[in-house]
């Protein structure tokens, strides 16, 4: 969560409706014309993450922060840092549960804004594993901490695309689900967590436009799971709607694992980012690759076109990927490979293993993996 490079503008101030920003005119100039994303894959805590979580806190609650603390000097360096929590939160009174349905310890939205995210994504198919407690308590939960979310909703007002300031650039962040696993949606409630539909992302998009948004960046949890290719579906959705030119960039999730980044109607699309906190490892349920994930940024450039309704283009640039891995047999670390490798003190078998890692990982995204 880095501060802003120049003047006193606030990465998070709120734009309203009207596309005005309700903060001081003052905080938010000069007007910074350069702005960083990064992004990362699924955050899923299952139970063994909250048994290592309530030792690390020493048997008071939980502490998810040191799961996090190896990459949290990375993810903070960006303007804009974009994590996808898959889970909600358990409900106040309710005991947490693990798969199939999820309701995951408060503490982890502790971690999430110690790490350094600004936003998270949370339109998944377990977004009502707890029903509309579990959308409330989770939106609440990011709130108290700091971070700001897209994909759930406590009401209608806020499934509205927002707009908000980063570093003087006013920014959409839309997240949208395939599905949610047959959960029951409450009757003309539909509007707590939306579904993936081409025709929706685009309206959204271009009101988000209206409202004011120079860069629209989507997060779309997708695909087939453990699958490595995008599917039909997803080239489908994905050709929609970056010819549309409402949309900027797209994040993917769910596959929970890594999925290739590829430029699209000049739209840079990363169909799936991995499994960033996860216990999943090789088995004969879920392949090595389950451990890998990215965390990938972009740089983006806001340049003068009269063309368009704010008057800038946002230029994203060329991705660049860090590769990471969890490291189950040590606190479930979520391992930056480059950073670990140049280590010579890690121990041998963990050296080899980062080693497999990133030759996965190389194999899919290697052409903007950062050396």
């Amino acid at each position: 969560m880095a501060g802003p490079p120049t003047g006193d503008a606030t990465r998070s101030d709120r734009i309203n409706g009207a596309g005005r920003v309700t903060a001081p005119a003052e905080r938010l100039t000069p007007v910074v014309r350069q702005l960083s994303i990064s992004g990362t894959g699924d955050i899923l805590p299952h139970s063994p993450l909250w048994s290592q979580a309530a030792s690390n806190a020493g048997g008071v609650g939980f502490d998810f922060a040191p799961m996090f603390a190896d990459i949290a000097p990375v993810i903070g360096l960006a303007d804009l840092s974009i994590c996808h929590l898959e889970t909600p939160i358990v409900p106040v009174g309710q005991a947490p549960s693990t798969y199939p349905q999820y309701g995951v310890p408060v503490e982890v939205t502790n971690a999430i804004a110690s790490a350094g995210y600004d936003r998270c994504s949370t339109a998944s198919n377990h977004t009502f594993d707890r029903g509309v407690a579990g959308i409330g308590r989770t939106v609440s939960s990011l709130e108290s901490v700091g971070v700001q979310q897209s994909g759930m909703a406590r009401t209608p007002a806020e499934a509205t695309p927002q707009v908000v300031s980063v570093n003087g650039a006013a920014v959409a962040h839309l997240s949208y689900t395939y599905g949610f696993n047959g959960a029951y949606v409450p009757s003309g409630q539909q509007w707590r967590s939306p579904l993936i539909n081409a025709g929706r992302i685009i309206a959204d998009s271009r009101a988000a436009r209206q409202r004011g948004a120079e860069l629209v960046v989507l997060s779309l949890h997708w695909g087939v799971e453990y699958d490595r290719q995008p599917s039909a579906e997803q080239r489908r959705v994905a050709e929609a709607v970056t010819a549309s030119g409402a949309v900027d960039l797209v994040l993917g999730h769910h596959a929970h694992v890594l999925q290739p980044i590829e430029r699209i109607n000049g739209v840079w699309v990363a169909f799936g980012l991995g499994n960033f906190l996860s216990n999943m490892r090789e088995s004969a349920w879920f392949p090595a690759s389950s451990q890998d994930g990215a965390i990938v940024d972009f740089n983006v450039t806001f340049v003068v076109n009269a063309e368009k309704s704010t008057g800038f283009e946002a230029v994203v640039d060329r991705p660049r990927v860090t590769p990471t891995w969890v490291d189950r047999d040590n606190g479930w670390v979520i391992r930056d490979v480059h950073a670990q490798l140049a280590d010579p003190t890690i121990p041998g078998g963990r050296r080899a293993a980062l080693l497999r890692s990133l030759a996965r990982t190389t194999a899919v995204v290697g052409e903007f993996v950062q050396r």
